[in-house]
């Protein structure tokens, strides 16, 4: 017997698949799919997770000086004449960022390796998608939420049969952590 279910698929479909899945709850915080298919995605899910809870405050605040361009009233930026040409004005500004550690860095890009940046398009324009950030989200609100748990994020509830090939379909969630272990939930 195989560590992994095959899911009909070769193995880069199969990968596939299994990651849009799990970016797909990480980033709406539940899908329905057949029920072979959650048990592989809840075992993706709960080690990313896992891996947020751990590294959740393992950063530092460092005090750093950008170049900010200089704004109007209207919010374009205020050019001025140099040597002939027109140049932005840029001001230097003092912030606070925060810095991830060696161990967080490498959790960070452990599950950007296991998922996909998605961009939901909020417009027609490409410059009017907005990027959610699966690390920052797991971290900033995963982390705290599961922070006293050890285990046990997501649940499998099934629905029914489904109508075309009778496999067996279940809603994979990300369960709130009040209900999550209660008689209601």
């Amino acid at each position: 017997m195989g560590m992994y279910r095959k899911l009909g698929r070769n193995s880069s479909q199969r990968k596939a698949l299994l990651r849009a899945q799990t970016t797909a709850v990480l980033e709406h915080g539940r899908i329905f799919t057949t029920e072979a298919r959650a048990k592989e995605v809840r075992r993706k899910i709960e080690r990313l997770i896992t891996l947020g809870i751990r590294e959740r405050d393992n950063f530092e605040e460092v005090s750093i000086q950008a170049k900010v361009p200089r704004k109007d009233a209207s919010g374009k930026r205020v050019k001025e004449l140099v040597d002939g040409k027109r140049r932005t004005v840029y001001d230097t500004v003092e912030k606070t960022i925060k810095k991830d550690k060696p161990s967080r860095l490498a959790a960070r890009r452990k599950i950007l390796a296991e998922t996909y940046v998605p961009v939901v398009i909020e417009g027609r324009r490409k410059k009017d998608a907005k990027k959610v950030d699966l690390p920052k989200k797991l971290f900033e609100e995963y982390g705290p939420k599961y922070a006293d748990r050890k285990g046990g994020y997501t649940r499998i509830v099934k629905v029914g049969l489904r109508k075309g090939d009778a496999a067996m379909e279940v809603l994979l969630e990300i369960g709130r952590a009040d209900r999550i272990g209660s008689a209601e939930g």
